[in-house]
């Protein structure tokens, strides 16, 4: 099982909330050779969320025999439950000439770059603050309070894991950030193009 290691292969992480998913919806609508790589998990869909699109929704029993059976290449148990990337989502997406976006966590990036063959731009999304971050996550009005103070409170650590990334972006504007994500993009297109 060999990926194509042409593809550009983008990482976004952020702490809960600070914006990843939105920009990462924007760079698929705008880039149209990017693909989102959809993680299995076993939490349960939001009203709005489409099996196989946002995500691959599966029973515990399920994504437990997945992991027995060595199918991601990166998984981790984030408020109890569990998400992840399988090789055969890449794969498939990589078969077909397609760069690849993976909406990540630190823990799926440090997993993800222990596979030299994947060819991963690395970017680190940060709210202006943890204030700004509270507000927002208040403000979109998905989550519980105690969801929301558990996100608040794991923002210490995922803001500390900022060194394991090629890029430290600030969303203080949504269209500034993705200006600087289009910027990194058209770099490494054009680096690609100059190696073939």
């Amino acid at each position: 099982m060999k990926v194509n290691d042409d593809s550009i292969m983008i990482i976004l992480s952020s702490p809960s909330g600070a914006g990843k998913t939105t920009i990462t919806k924007k760079v698929q609508q705008k880039y149209q050779n990017f693909k989102i790589s959809v993680s299995h998990t076993t939490r349960t869909p939001r009203p709005n969320e489409v099996d196989g699109v946002d995500y691959f929704f599966v029973t515990k029993k399920k994504f437990e025999d997945k992991i027995k059976n060595n199918e991601f290449y990166e998984y981790a148990k984030i408020f109890e439950n569990y998400y992840g990337t399988s090789k055969k989502s890449v794969l498939d997406l990589t078969n077909k000439k397609n760069n690849i976006l993976f909406d990540i966590d630190w823990q799926g990036t440090q997993q993800l770059s222990k596979f030299k063959e994947l060819n991963l731009i690395k970017i680190f999304i940060l709210p202006p603050s943890k204030t700004e971050l509270e507000k927002r996550l208040k403000d979109r009005n998905q989550d519980k309070v105690d969801e929301v103070k558990r996100r608040l409170a794991s923002y210490d650590n995922d803001i500390t894991h900022w060194t394991d990334y090629d890029y430290v972006i600030i969303n203080d504007n949504l269209e500034n950030c993705f200006k600087q994500i289009e910027k990194i993009i058209g770099t490494n297109e054009l680096q690609d193009l100059r190696l073939n």
